[in-house]
């Protein structure tokens, strides 16, 4: 009981831990494992499930999984979880070490998605998925919420270790990228808009982005849509504008 104990409150602790991350679910971590996560510490409530997945969803990472999964009864991975992953899958990773300036001097042609005060954990977990399908350069937040809580790290299934994602203090993003502000009233964006290394700048639904962010941004674009919708959820326009990139290169 007492080894249960100990092994539910490293869980707790490291929801507080900023070098640490919580992984929810089977595919959090194998998405975590795949783009080279260190895992510290994983559990399973049951081997034979997990086998199961792995073989038929992760074959490339069956054997680190059940390598690093240690089994242990529903309970304990009910009391590790904030929402009892259906999977019975839970660990426990280090943070990437993450760089501003040299996310900022890459030199790939592919942008930078900024998220402005994100409310939705889950929204916001979706936007790091997103921005790392369409192989963006690095996903950064401004004020709200840590995009690595576990709630955010489960809304992108693990893809945080895709690609560069923190939270940066707004003067910290001058430099040679352009930032383009997505707003409804900026021009509208069409496929092949958008010039490379661009910073693209998203703010919540309710409130759109700060009239500082959009005072320092180079041009500002404007997502396409039917008269009468008056907004698309957040991750859908990180989609949109992202895709449209996308589908110049």
């Amino acid at each position: 009981m007492q080894t249960q104990t100990a092994r539910v409150q490293r869980f707790r602790d490291a929801r507080r831990d900023p070098a640490l991350v919580v992984l929810e679910g089977f595919h959090a971590l194998k998405h975590a494992l795949r783009f080279g996560a260190e895992v510290v510490e994983a559990i399973a409530g049951d081997l034979d499930a997990l086998r199961a997945l792995a073989g038929g969803l992760a074959p490339d990472q069956l054997d680190r999984m059940l390598s690093l999964a240690e089994p242990v009864a529903a309970e304990v991975v009910a009391a590790t979880a904030t929402t009892p992953p259906p999977t019975g899958v839970m660990a426990i990773a280090r943070r990437p070490a993450f760089s501003l300036p040299d996310l900022l001097d890459d030199p790939r042609p592919a942008p930078v998605v900024l998220l402005e005060d994100p409310r939705n954990l889950g929204n916001l977990g979706a936007c790091v998925r997103v921005a790392a399908a369409a192989d963006a350069a690095g996903l950064l937040t401004v004020a709200g919420h840590d995009p690595w809580h576990p709630d955010a790290v489960r809304g992108a299934a693990g893809l945080h270790f895709a690609l560069p994602v923190a939270r940066v203090e707004a003067p910290l993003l001058d430099g040679d990228r352009p930032l383009l502000a997505v707003d409804p009233d900026g021009d509208v964006l069409r496929v092949g808009d958008l010039p490379p290394r661009a910073v693209l700048a998203f703010g919540s639904e309710r409130a759109g982005l700060s009239d500082a962010l959009l005072a320092r941004a180079d041009a500002r674009v404007r997502i396409p849509m039917r008269d009468g919708v008056s907004s698309l959820n957040l991750a859908t326009s990180v989609a949109a504008v992202l895709f449209a990139w996308r589908l110049a290169v």
